[in-house]
């Protein structure tokens, strides 16, 4: 029986995600389970693996060559415009692979914002970069972050406050719920149980605190109910994450659904974007340039997104 192929685009080439996409790669945990195939830039890929101490095993690894860089060019720890147009391009060949069957799912490593901003390209995350490689609404992707057993999907993500709370519609919140449902099913759970959190505090407390999970949020969750999943809530997200039996939580903010997985697993977090057909994920640290090239990078959240999208936990 053939493993599983799954591509892992290398990230920011400047920062700490060749490394942990090397160190990912070669990890036997990995291997067992899955074929890797590393996508960036051969002399990038090099120039980590020598700083990692890498260089006699970079033969045992499959490489979906990008090439950004001449020889000589590229420098380990810079922030530029080069560096955040070859991050999204590995994504984009990545995703591609895996819309064409070539692949059964995406890893990504660690992107750089800044360097991305001064390529002067439109970014707010992974899952709105995948709806557009997919040609998919940016409003039907949403971002599951994932540690250890638990599961939390955002219906709104990097946006203001003020903004978030015009993106919270009935609508928007059962596509969110409608999502999960779809990947819990893609990733192995038959029957996937999913609770919801509210806005306001408490959810509202009868709308002491707030109408919106009253007039929102719960008919929100009967849509979805009626539409096949098995859900429940509103719930006060201060303790709903400690609740037994379910397979995903899903909550109305960033900061609602990252406070507690940073807190709880600052560095086993991996993040899944759902609703297009290709199963991608990311780590959910940064790039990491302050120790790029020096062997420190932590491969182990990576290592559990790769788990994941084979339906290991």
């Amino acid at each position: 029986m053939s493993l599983p192929r799954i591509a892992i685009a290398i990230g920011d080439p400047a920062g700490i995600g060749p490394e942990l996409a090397l160190k990912t790669a070669l990890d036997a945990r990995v291997r067992a389970i899955a074929a890797p195939l590393l996508v960036g830039d051969p002399l990038v890929i090099a120039a980590h693996a020598a700083g990692a101490g890498l260089e006699s095993r970079l033969a045992e690894v499959a490489i979906l060559p990008r090439a950004h860089f001449a020889p000589g060019e590229f420098m380990l720890g810079s922030v530029n415009a080069q560096n955040g147009r070859a991050s999204l391009d590995y994504a984009a060949a990545a995703i591609a692979a895996a819309r064409a069957g070539e692949v059964q799912g995406v890893v990504a490593a660690p992107m750089n914002q800044t360097a991305i901003a001064a390529a002067g390209i439109a970014f707010d995350g992974y899952p709105g970069f995948l709806a557009k490689q997919c040609g998919v609404p940016e409003a039907d992707v949403f971002l599951m972050l994932c540690f250890d057993t638990t599961r939390i999907v955002h219906v709104t993500l990097h946006v203001p406050v003020r903004a978030a709370l015009d993106l919270l519609t009935q609508a928007r919140i059962t596509r969110a719920i409608l999502a999960a449902d779809a990947a819990l099913k893609r990733l192995g759970i038959a029957r996937p149980c999913i609770a919801v959190g509210g806005l306001n505090p408490h959810a509202g407390e009868g709308g002491l605190f707030g109408r919106e999970d009253d007039s929102v949020t719960a008919p929100a969750i009967a849509a979805a109910r009626a539409a096949g999943a098995t859900v429940d809530g509103p719930f006060g997200t201060d303790t709903m994450f400690h609740k037994q039996g379910y397979d995903a939580f899903t909550v109305m903010l960033h900061d609602q659904g990252h406070i507690a997985a940073k807190m709880v697993a600052a560095h086993r977090t991996a993040g899944l974007a759902i609703g297009t057909e290709v199963l991608f994920s990311s780590v959910a640290h940064g790039s990491g340039h302050d120790i790029a090239g020096r062997g420190q990078a932590d491969p182990t959240a990576m290592i559990a997104a790769v788990h994941r999208l084979c339906g290991q936990t």
